[in-house]
């Protein structure tokens, strides 16, 4: 079963572990099935506050796909994401794809005026940062399947992009040359075809004689 693995990255307290619990009922893992097979995607959150710097790059390693949340009734944790979270990961895991997601929608209603940020900034901003953006809230479950759908498709398109890499890879460090078996099996029939004795026919006298007549 192919294994996933989601990294959950940004503040404390913007709701990273209400996220996993509401998606997957009080666990870490979930198994999920894309195209008719199974796949199992791990949930990793990390610890946000600065204590934890050290350690929490550790839970990179490996990491399918990152979702930089924030919450979209904090203009600070937006703040944050973007210019403490996304230098980290793209430092420390430069081919990940990340998803920008703002959590706890749910309480934009209930936030002061021109603290809350709206679905146009945050649209703008994702476009600037060329990021794939989504609200949710881990309360109401709004949005939050898709989310994690979105999340497991980035997956799978990365998993196949370092496959094909390795694959790439593997081949440039043999040294293989994709036509030198045809080449040999070109040259050797070649060769066969050249070396094999030539058989022609012998014609008789009285037949020779027949046909002059």
């Amino acid at each position: 079963m192919l294994h996933l693995r989601c990294v959950l990255v940004g503040d404390p307290c913007v709701g990273k572990t209400s996220l996993v619990v509401s998606y997957t009922r009080n666990g870490f893992c979930v198994t999920v099935c894309v195209d008719g097979k199974p796949l199992r995607l791990e949930l990793c959150d990390t610890a946000g506050r600065s204590e934890f710097d050290t350690i929490r790059p550790l839970g990179y390693a490996d990491a399918s796909v990152f979702l930089l949340c924030f919450n979209v009734a904090k203009i600070s944790t937006l703040r944050s994401a973007t210019q403490r979270w996304l230098p980290e990961i793209r430092a420390l895991a430069p081919s990940a794809p990340i998803i920008l997601v703002g959590t706890q929608s749910d309480q934009r209603m209930n936030t002061r005026r021109g603290e809350a940020i709206e679905p146009s900034v945050m649209g703008q901003l994702a476009s600037r940062l060329q990021l794939h953006w989504l609200e949710c809230s881990a309360v109401t479950q709004q949005n939050l399947k898709e989310v994690f759908d979105l999340a497991i498709l980035h997956a799978l398109c990365h998993h196949r992009r370092v496959i094909t890499t390795n694959i790439a890879q593997q081949q440039q460090n043999q040294n293989i040359n994709p036509n030198f078996t045809n080449t040999i099996f070109v040259e050797k029939e070649e060769q066969q075809r050249q070396q094999r004795p030539t058989n022609t026919p012998k014609n008789s006298g009285g037949g020779l004689k027949q046909n002059l007549r």
